[in-house]
């Protein structure tokens, strides 16, 4: 799901965002994010910001 949500939304640091960086236990947070990714076929610069931002705080620290 990670890699699929970082092609939908063409990340400039894809390399940065791993899914091994991603704790199974955020499954389902995660789910919800590709999910929402998934139903769009654009996306405006905010968006885009705001949907890596709450990626970035669904990794592991």
């Amino acid at each position: 799901m990670i890699e699929a949500i970082k092609s939908k939304l063409k990340m400039a640091t894809a390399a940065a965002m791993q899914a091994s960086h991603f704790s199974i236990d955020r499954y389902e947070d995660i789910k919800e994010l590709y999910e929402v990714v998934a139903e769009k076929t654009a996306f405006s610069i905010s968006e885009v910001e705001a949907l890596v931002s709450e990626l970035g705080k669904l990794r592991n620290k």
